[in-house]
């Protein structure tokens, strides 16, 4: 495996004809940087911004894509993840494995592959209870991209009777979030976030049947696939999307349902991203539904 710093963190380089890719094996587990080559890193970079944790310290952020457990609870989502990883090398990748959390018996662990030569990433996401009881947890992938683009989110708008009756869709919202906010754009088959916020924060949640979410900046856009399970329970008002967004960064996330892990229990949740160059994109939602059908970009 090659290595190389990042952002003063030793890490383990993954690379293919489309893609290059940076995961550190000093703290985590994190996927720092994401370019196409010769291109420059789509990731957050933020090796100062940090969370306190209530009796535990403070959580560095880093920048780039983590694991997380929801529910969102200071004391245990924000837990510092300062330790060294354990790396096993994986066909077409690798595995990397962070220490047991001793507050909550739970490890974290990440497996990063790069099936073929094209710009495509999976990611499959695990989470073991090594403690004594039961935890109601659900995993929760979450990518910090760089500012200055659009998150495209796709809205479920097929009927949920066959009249019409009733209602078809839910959307979350945080107490921060200004609904009047101009960076929103409410569409009936698209939300659009304008990640160009100078002061504030932003977030939104939803079912998302459609799968998959992105985002474009510059003429490259981004997407991340997670399967969705209408019959399964999710957390934050089935919410199985949600997007964050600072004026540091901005956040797409995918959560899987809702379960509680028995000891020594795993759950695996899966993203595939893809990378596509030369994308041009005006925020609207013909130009959406024309980016999204010339992708294939469906139901998984």
């Amino acid at each position: 495996m090659e290595t190389t710093p990042f952002l003063g963190l030793e890490c383990i380089k993954l690379k293919n004809d489309a893609l290059e890719l940076l995961l550190t094996q000093s703290v985590g587990p994190r996927i720092l940087y994401l370019g196409l080559p010769g291109g420059d890193n789509l990731l957050a970079e933020l090796p100062d911004a940090e969370l306190d944790c209530p009796d535990a310290g403070t959580l560095k952020m880093w920048g780039g894509h983590r694991l997380w457990h929801a529910p969102e609870i200071r004391r245990r989502t924000y837990l510092p993840d300062d330790q060294p990883l354990t790396v096993t090398p994986v066909e077409h990748g690798v595995e990397v494995i962070q220490p047991i959390e001793s507050q909550t018996g739970i490890e974290k662990s990440m497996r990063i592959m790069l099936p073929d030569q094209d710009a495509t990433v999976i990611i499959d996401h695990t989470l073991t209870n090594h403690g004594m009881w039961p935890i109601e947890l659900a995993p929760w992938a979450i990518t910090q991209i760089k500012p200055g683009g659009t998150a495209i989110l796709p809205q479920f708008t097929a009927n949920a009777d066959a009249d019409g009756l009733l209602p078809n869709r839910r959307v979350a919202l945080w107490p921060y979030t200004d609904i009047r906010s101009p960076h929103i754009t409410w569409g009936n088959r698209y939300i659009f976030i304008q990640a160009t916020m100078t002061a504030n924060a932003l977030k939104i949640g939803f079912p998302n049947p459609d799968g998959w979410l992105a985002y474009h900046i510059g003429d490259t856009l981004f997407v991340k696939q997670a399967a969705y399970h209408p019959d399964a329970d999710y957390f934050d008002y089935g919410s199985s999307t949600e997007c964050y967004c600072c004026g540091d960064f901005i956040e797409l996330e995918t959560l899987g349902p809702r379960t509680t892990l028995g000891p020594g229990q795993s759950v695996t949740h899966r993203e595939t991203w893809q990378v596509h160059s030369g994308i041009t994109f005006e925020p609207s939602e013909d130009a959406a539904q024309s980016l999204a059908e010339r992708l294939g970009l469906a139901v998984l």
